[in-house]
């Protein structure tokens, strides 16, 4: 073994240079069993989507002449021979999206076109061939010198399938590589209309009766609704998070796993290696490794957030920015809890920060969660939670950084600080200008005001994780307060505070809100459970909120 082939996609370059392999071609066998014509297989990003899909170009494609080498006694090439039968069988055409991320819909046409091209360019021996038309090679050459029109774009990998049947005498094996690439850039910067309507075309065309396509692997993170783009798809299966089909193709088991830490002798690292990377769940199979992590890992021997990294995570932070309901379920999953939601994994990306159960479908499809427990499978009722340490790194670095962006002049850490050390004048001056350059009206709905307002204050409270463990809605006294800050040094400030909207009901002015909140934390007696564990520095704090006003009384 030659080491590790930390980012190598291509199944040729890991095998021909030795790098360390978990042997995955019982996926080959997988895909030959399933009957369906077009499978769709979503996953979150980094778990080997792209090796495998290069995987089945070698095994398949019959242009490939090292085929045998390369899978040599691997665990396909001990099957029968209904399956190593088709080792080179296949004309295969791939084709790749991951590249067209673009901010604007001509940027994605250019994206798309290379993407085209590059499809093409495997193929370009058709053009000596007599049995492809004169008029059809012109087309060819089109895409070759980039100078074909956007509908030749879409009718292209239809056209080359066809040419493909023709000169090979077969169907042929279409694979597509991160096919949601291009819909979720689409919709983060604003395009998203033109780009729908550009690939709905594009894969009516591909797939509608088409019948030089033997079968299409298509895969991705997230699993958009079918009647967006694949109305023309027949026979069409999709393979998620939640189904046991393909479950132990993707990620790396507990089993694999065991073999990893034997092989590289961390076995002393076993626990920490499965706090931080461990934990995902797939069908009805768990114990799933993110393999990009433990690869990295291998490498560094240092356990950090590896994974994080890998993508702009642009969609989860427009959600998290939009959302006020998820806000607040976010807080309860990062302080370890599971939590109960409605999951709809056919995510429609449209309006989506508006929709809860498209939202926690698109954050279990892509990696941000895990399964516990199956509440109610007709009602989709699913009990979720962060599936290992690196996923809550990632959540409290994505809510700090917000703060950060977006606080003009003044620090976090030194809004903190202020609060801490009892500097309140000050923290409360930082404070009412956090909130006017934070809030829009928008982002406080008639029934979620407290809510938002209370998920605000826990992100920005995050920055403190290291020297305070912060506690929301939790039994105090004979009532429920709505944050408790309480220092893990006993002789530290510790703060009750307690959030209130003026709703124009029963209070007139924010003095009565103000005053009706200090009557609540006294009555009820919140700040009992901190004098009965023997803290005595105990601020009580109240934020009385009017849309961006704000107003704080401390006592």
């Amino acid at each position: 073994m030659n080491g590790i082939g930390i980012g190598e996609s291509d199944f040729r370059g890991l095998i021909t240079r030795d790098n360390y392999y978990i042997d995955k071609t019982m996926y080959i066998k997988d895909i030959i069993d399933n009957q369906s014509r077009v499978i769709l297989i979503t996953r979150p990003r980094r778990f080997g989507k792209t090796l495998n899909m290069s995987m089945l170009r070698y095994y398949f494609d019959c242009r490939q002449k090292d085929s045998k080498e390369l899978f040599r006694g691997l665990k396909i090439m001990s099957q029968e021979e209904k399956y190593t039968s088709k080792l080179g069988y296949y004309p295969v055409i791939y084709l790749t999206l991951k590249d067209v991320a673009e901010n604007t819909y001509e940027n994605m046409l250019l994206s798309f076109k290379t993407a085209i091209l590059n499809m093409y360019k495997e193929h370009r021996y058709l053009l000596d061939s007599d049995q492809i038309y004169e008029e059809e090679k012109e087309k060819i050459k089109d895409i070759l010198y980039e100078r074909e029109s956007e509908n030749a774009l879409k009718t292209s990998v239809r056209e080359l399938s066809e040419y493909l049947n023709r000169y090979y005498e077969k169907p042929a094996i279409l694979l597509i590589d991160e096919y949601d690439v291009p819909i979720q850039s689409a919709y983060v910067e604003g395009y998203y209309e033109k780009a729908i309507g550009f690939l709905k075309a594009f894969y009516r065309t591909t797939f509608k009766d088409n019948p030089y396509l033997e079968k299409t692997v298509l895969t991705g993170v997230s699993r958009v609704a079918k009647e967006s783009i694949f109305s023309g798809a027949n026979n069409f299966d999709v393979f998620t998070v939640l189904d046991n089909e393909f479950a132990d193709d993707f990620g790396i088991t507990e089993e694999e796993m065991d073999k990893v830490i034997e092989d590289f002798k961390v076995e002393d690292e076993k626990e920490e290696i499965k706090k931080w990377y461990d934990g995902y769940k797939i069908g009805d199979q768990e114990g799933i490794y993110n393999p990009w992590s433990i690869l990295n890992y291998l490498t560094r021997r240092e356990l950090r957030a590896y994974w994080v990294n890998t993508s702009s995570n642009d969609l989860i932070k427009l959600i998290l920015k939009k959302s006020s309901t998820v806000k607040d379920k976010i807080e309860r999953l990062l302080r370890g809890e599971a939590i109960e939601v409605k999951i709809d994994l056919e995510t429609v990306i449209v309006g989506i920060e508006n929709n809860e159960d498209n939202i926690w479908g698109l954050m279990l499809g892509t990696g941000y969660l895990k399964v516990v427990e199956v509440v109610d499978l007709l009602s989709k009722i699913y009990k979720v939670a962060f599936p290992n340490y690196e996923i809550k790194y990632l959540f409290e670095e994505i809510i700090d950084n917000w703060f950060r962006n977006k606080v003009i002049g003044n620090d976090l850490q030194s809004i903190l600080k202020d609060l801490i050390t009892l500097n309140l004048k000050e923290y409360e001056k930082k404070f009412e200008k956090l909130v006017v350059e934070m809030f829009s009206y928008m982002d406080v709905g008639e029934n979620t005001a407290e809510n938002f307002y209370h998920a605000f204050v826990l992100g920005m409270l995050v920055g403190l994780k290291d020297t305070y463990y912060v506690n929301s809605n939790r039994e105090s006294g004979m009532g429920r307060y709505d944050i408790m800050l309480e220092p893990k040094d006993k002789n530290g400030n510790s703060f009750i505070m307690e959030f209130k909207v003026l709703e124009d009901k029963e209070e007139k002015t924010i003095e009565e809100t103000i005053e009706n909140a200090k009557k609540q934390i006294e009555e009820k007696g919140y700040e009992s459970n901190l004098r009965e564990r023997g803290f005595k520095n105990i601020t009580k704090m109240v934020y009385a909120f009017k849309g961006k006003e704000v107003r704080m009384e401390v006592f």
